[in-house]
C-alpha cells in the first residue's frame, strides 16, 4: 500500500472555489481510500492591506475591518466542512486559516507539509484582470514545489 500523500487545497470566498472544491472532493475523495491527506487552506488578507491609509481614527477603520475578515474566514471554513461532510468526506480533513499575501503562504503551506499536489479554482479572470490583480494560480504554479492543479468552473451554457 502506498503511503498517503499530502494535498492542500486553497479555498477562497468565491464560487469559483468552492465549485473545485467539490470536484477535488468528488474526484480524489469520498466513495473509496484516498491516497490524499487533505489541508483545506484559506487565506486571510491582512487588514492594513485593505485599508491603505493613517492618520486619526486608522485604528477604528483596522478593527472593523479585521472583525470583517475573521467573520469571514469562519463563514469560508464552515461552509467547506459542511460540504465535506456532505460528501462524507471528514476522515484526516485538516482545516486551516493563514494571514498574508496567499501567493506567499500557499506556497509556504506546500513546503511547510511536503505537499504532493496544491489545488485551486480559477477566478476565470481574463488577460488584462490577471495582469493588473496579479493570479495567484499563476505565480504558484511557477514557484510551489509540488505540482498545481487548477479547477476551471465551467461556463455556463447560453
Amino acid at each position: 500500500m502506498a503511503a498517503t500523500q499530502t494535498m492542500i487545497f486553497a479555498l477562497d470566498d468565491t464560487d469559483h472555489s468552492f465549485y473545485a472544491l467539490e470536484w477535488t472532493l468528488d474526484h480524489f475523495f469520498g466513495q473509496f481510500d484516498s491516497l490524499f491527506k487533505l489541508i483545506i487552506v484559506h487565506v486571510k488578507i491582512t487588514p492594513t492591506s485593505v485599508v491603505g491609509l493613517a492618520g486619526p481614527g486608522t485604528s477604528d477603520v483596522l478593527a472593523v475591518v479585521e472583525n470583517d475578515i475573521k467573520k469571514t474566514a469562519q463563514r469560508v471554513c464552515e461552509k467547506s466542512k459542511q460540504l465535506c461532510e456532505a460528501k462524507g468526506v471528514m476522515s484526516g480533513v485538516e482545516f486551516d486559516v493563514v494571514e498574508g499575501d496567499a501567493r506567499n503562504v500557499l506556497c509556504d503551506v506546500v513546503d511547510k507539509h511536503h505537499a504532493s499536489v496544491l489545488v485551486m479554482g480559477s477566478h476565470g479572470y481574463g488577460a488584462f484582470k490577471r495582469a493588473v490583480l496579479g493570479s495567484v494560480s499563476d505565480y504558484c504554479s511557477h514557484h510551489a514545489r509540488c505540482s498545481v492543479m487548477i479547477v476551471k468552473k465551467p461556463k455556463a451554457k447560453k
